[in-house]
């Protein structure tokens, strides 16, 4: 079909989508994600189902549903492929609509969004059109936006050579795409068992150069469920081996690019640096097998990288890859790599200077931390500490980082409590900042009264156990600020049973986070309280089974 028998089925309210959706053994959920495709209204011209040959009955379950649903076409698969891509493909070949959206299916399709993107393709002859996704963690429903603030709703990008950093967004399902623009270019993912199918996929869309137009509606729900028996390929990362294959796909991902366009090339390189090597890094856990395997497959492929690609990423990806090419080995300070790697990073005391007087990562390997004098406050890797300074109260030390907070001249601190579940912050008053008595850094003592804080969160509708991320904001005398998490020290991760006129009793547990921050639980009442212990068992149960 011609773009303009595409822009008359969709400007008229004609179909011109067809919906791919994916199975293997999701029996479960399938039909969650069928009925929020087949819910997008007319525009889908049909919802494709590629069962990937399950041994669950998921195959029933679409039959089931395709007998009541004239638009959803199954296609049954007679041999698993072990991936994503090829059953896509099988999609992709199935389709007869203009337009293709794909689904997976343990997510969902929100209300309007193949309109929206249609839409945006007609008015713009976009091959190619993207949302807003974000990613829903289940049962607790929060929802983080996935790559904010990377695309301007209502933008048109006339080439990606134009924007080199959307190569940081690797989803295939967040989406539209002209049929007729995959077929021109024979795009399709890689067969097989190719994990990470996605980056391949995406690199070839982009190399293709295709004008891209941007909504801002939201147009997927990515279902995180990391308590599942068998998790997502994206989550399963305590084998090397799934590192192993994000390198492999990014291999040819950044090949594909490259061979299009430099720029396109360096930016996939830099986002490997910046994106995917830290957040491996930072779930780097504690097994020492798998962290010298890990260190050795990281430092091997990294020799492979040009120095510029390396000297284009952002300073803390640039240091920490340097850090890795420096030594054949883990370093005796791994963990201080790990939270350096957090986000928002935090680069833990001491501080080193090299022969010249600047600054370098630490006296046994004296990485350059060139650009650190240009990076804006409020990017700087500050380490806060926090510890217990007697009831309702903590004592909070920030170290100065090679100078660079001396001269902005800290004044004040607060601390910021962030819903886990998502919401506003609850922020306490600012409270003055002084010189640390031993000269390093400057601390205060800030309220820290849990009781207060659950009331808060109960006003907001928090039922049963509420989480919460503790983050320290700081403001200086020339204006800038900053807000980092804290490091927990002393006694501060103490389990209290806090008395409260309105709870009863309330159980509060400061704890350490993967990232090594502050975080907290707290549990008002009987209620809460078993929830927290309910929650308990369930972490327990998860690491059992990984």
């Amino acid at each position: 079909m011609s773009s303009s028998d595409s822009s008359s089925d969709a400007t008229t309210g004609g179909p011109a989508v067809s919906v791919v959706v994916i199975a293997y053994n999701d029996a479960g959920l399938v039909g969650e994600a069928v009925a929020s495709a087949l819910a997008q209204g007319p525009v889908v011209a049909e919802v494709i189902a590629v069962d990937d040959a399950s041994s669950d009955g998921t195959a029933r379950v679409l039959d089931a549903l395709a007998a009541e649903h004239p638009r959803l076409k199954v296609v049954h698969r007679t041999e698993n492929s072990g991936g994503c891509g090829t059953p896509r493909n099988d999609g992709i070949a199935a389709a007869s609509a203009p337009y293709v959206l794909f689904l997976d299916s343990d997510d969902v399709l929100p209300p309007g969004a193949a309109e929206a993107l249609v839409r945006a393709a007609v008015t713009h002859r976009a091959p190619v059109t993207v949302g807003a996704c974000v990613r829903r963690e289940l049962p607790e429903g929060r929802e983080v936006p996935w790559m904010p603030g990377l695309y301007t709703p209502g933008e048109v990008v006339e080439r990606p050579a134009d924007r080199p950093e959307l190569v940081r967004d690797t989803l295939c399902v967040n989406k539209l795409y002209e049929r007729a623009f995959l077929e021109k270019h024979a795009i399709r993912f890689p067969d097989g068992r190719f994990v990470y199918e996605d980056f391949v996929f995406t690199s070839r869309v982009l190399a293709a150069a295709p004008r891209i137009a941007v909504v801002g509606d939201l147009v997927y729900v990515w279902h995180v469920r990391r308590s599942a028996a068998q998790v997502s390929i994206s989550l399963a990362r305590a084998d090397v081996g799934n590192w192993r294959s994000r390198i492999a796909a990014h291999t040819v991902a950044s090949r594909t690019l490259a061979e299009a366009s430099p720029e396109l090339g360096r930016a996939c390189q830099a986002k490997f640096l910046d994106y995917d090597l830290r957040m491996y890094l930072r779930e780097l856990g504690e097994d020492p097998g798998y962290r010298a395997a890990w260190w050795t497959l990281t430092r091997d492929y990294l020799t492979g990288f040009a120095d510029a690609d390396i000297e284009a990423a952002p300073a803390r990806a640039r240091w920490t890859a340097r850090v890795l090419l420096a030594v054949e080995t883990p370093p005796a300070d791994l963990e201080r790599l790990v939270r350096f790697a957090a986000e928002p990073p935090r680069l833990l005391p001491p501080y080193a200077t090299g022969d010249g007087g600047g600054p370098v990562w630490s006296t046994e390997l004296p990485v350059p931390l060139d650009g650190l004098d240009g990076l804006p406050l409020a990017e700087l890797p500050v380490t806060v500490d926090a510890e217990p300074a007697g009831r309702g109260a903590v004592r909070i030390r920030v170290h100065d980082l090679y100078g660079r907070l001396a001269a902005a001249g800290p004044r004040t601190v607060r601390l910021d409590f962030l819903p886990r579940a998502g919401g506003a912050a609850v922020a306490t008053r600012p409270v003055e900042l002084r010189a640390a008595p031993d000269g390093d850094g400057w601390s205060a003592e800030v309220p820290f009264r849990m009781p207060a804080l659950a009331a808060t969160g109960r006003r907001r509708g928090l039922r049963g156990m509420q989480a919460w991320d503790v983050r320290a904001g700081v403001e200086c005398g020339d204006g800038s600020s900053l807000v980092t998490s804290l490091r927990p020290l002393g006694g501060l991760l103490r389990r209290r049973a806090l008395p409260s006129s309105r709870y009863g009793v309330l159980l509060a547990q400061p704890y350490r986070t993967a990232a090594g921050a502050l975080a907290l639980r707290l549990a008002p009442g009987a209620g809460g309280a078993l929830t927290f212990v309910r929650n308990r068992l369930d972490r327990a149960r998860t690491r059992r089974s990984r």
